[in-house]
């Protein structure tokens, strides 16, 4: 099992440029105080980020080298979104950014990963 799987994450969409995941938050993916784990989050932007850098490459493979997330609001269940477009796709480095949305289109979370692309 993944951790994508292990999860409940759901692929909605995958192209080029853009990516969305969805995730139905449940008691599973909280921490101690009843929302959602942080962690949980950073799982879902490098997530849609790492796939969208990887449908732009046929010979090499994108991996994630900087993380960076900010939590704007909580939620405790319900659904989410996580929408991951590129600001960059050059061809040792790509920079992604992503939204992280519940279901009235307010924003949890956004972030900005940067992803190394490794030939194999």
């Amino acid at each position: 099992m993944n951790l994508l799987t292990h999860l409940g994450i759901k692929t909605e969409q995958v192209t080029a440029e853009k990516v969305i995941l969805s995730l139905q938050v449940n008691e599973t993916h909280q921490q101690p105080y009843g929302v959602m784990h942080g962690g949980v989050s950073a799982v879902l932007i490098e997530t849609a980020c790492s796939i969208g850098g990887n449908a732009n490459l046929q010979h090499a493979h994108a991996v994630g080298i900087d993380l960076s997330v900010n939590h704007l609001k909580s939620i405790a269940t319900g659904p989410v979104t996580v929408v991951a477009i590129p600001d960059r796709i050059g061809r040792t480095i790509q920079v992604w950014q992503a939204t992280l949305y519940n279901d009235q289109q307010e924003k949890l979370a956004v972030g900005r990963c940067t992803l190394a692309v490794v030939t194999h």
